[in-house]
């Protein structure tokens, strides 16, 4: 499947969803009523996972192939496919059933304007508005937020530790992420609408990979949008950027599927390894992959196998 193809599929328009009921421990229950927008799905033909073009979603999508298969799906991995501008229409028009998604970065993709912060209340407001024939499952523990991050030299240069203050420097920062940052609101588009902020120049780079990370260490960037899943935040003491006035919202790993495909198989599953995968666990796996070398197919069953999901 190339990208041509994948584009030209259909997105379909928002219909309203029945509204998902949450359990205390903010993880929708499995056996709660009203969790999904469908069923009748089925399984039994195989399933199609797709993923971004970063890597924590590669291993997240094969940590989904490693449950299914483990449960019996047969499934195939479709990696590296693209943004949500690419994977959304190829979902809806059926190239792929299922893929890695993150709760606000979704629901602000498919509704700007959509105010929801809390976990809850984001995936009722998802359930509302995605596009007929799609579904999300229970959201998982773990949880990869955008940061916008500068280096320590740059935070004391410019007096930075909040968004709030690169207003101070309007006109004069570069701001380096993927291309599709500059039009989203968790982007340039909310930080100048919610804190005043106007850069000097974007640059399109890649989500939180060597490109934008290689252009901060260089000083080719003054911001970078990176994930706080990346390891690399930490090991060179960059500065995260707070977030006084909650334009990031909180970003769950949650399940995107379409209604062909969720069967109880498919959700049993995936709700397992929601409720076992922790947001220091993906971390470590993150790691492994980008600065052991290792293969995110293997990282995921090895990591499915450790924990009791996989043979």
């Amino acid at each position: 499947m190339n990208r041509r193809t994948l584009l030209g599929a259909l997105a379909g328009a928002a219909v309203t969803v029945p509204a998902l009921s949450a359990c205390s421990s903010g993880i929708t229950s499995l056996d709660s009523t009203g969790t999904t927008s469908g069923g009748g799905g089925s399984s039994k033909s195989g399933v199609t996972i797709g993923t971004a073009n970063f890597t924590e979603n590669q291993v997240l999508g094969y940590l989904y192939a490693a449950v299914l298969e483990a449960a019996g799906v047969k499934v195939t991995v479709r990696p590296n496919l693209g943004t949500r501008e690419i994977l959304i229409p190829a979902l809806k028009g059926g190239d792929i059933d299922l893929l890695p998604e993150y709760q606000g970065a979704l629901l602000h993709y498919l509704d700007p304007k959509a105010t929801a912060t809390e976990e809850g209340e984001m995936q009722n407001a998802l359930a509302i508005a995605l596009p007929a024939g799609l579904q999300i499952l229970p959201y998982g523990m773990a949880e990869d937020s955008d940061a916008f991050v500068v280096t320590q030299e740059t935070a004391k240069k410019y007096g930075l530790a909040s968004l709030a203050d690169l207003k101070k420097q309007n006109g004069k920062l570069v701001i380096g992420a993927a291309p599709e940052v500059k039009k989203r609101q968790v982007g340039v588009v909310g930080l100048k609408d919610v804190y005043g902020v106007e850069f000097k120049e974007f640059k399109s780079l890649d989500s939180s990979g060597p490109l934008v990370k290689g252009a901060l260490k260089k000083g080719d960037v003054d911001v970078a949008n990176l994930f706080t899943t990346d390891t690399d935040i930490q090991a060179n003491d960059w500065v995260v950027l707070t977030d006084p006035k909650n334009l990031i919202p909180g970003q769950h790993v949650v399940p995107l599927i379409a209604d062909r495909k969720a069967d109880s198989t498919v959700r049993k599953a995936l709700a397992e390894l929601g409720n076992v995968l922790t947001t220091a666990q993906l971390t470590e796996l993150n790691r492994q992959v980008d600065k052991d070398k290792k293969d995110p197919e293997d990282v995921a069953n090895t990591y499915a196998k450790q924990h009791g999901l996989a043979r």
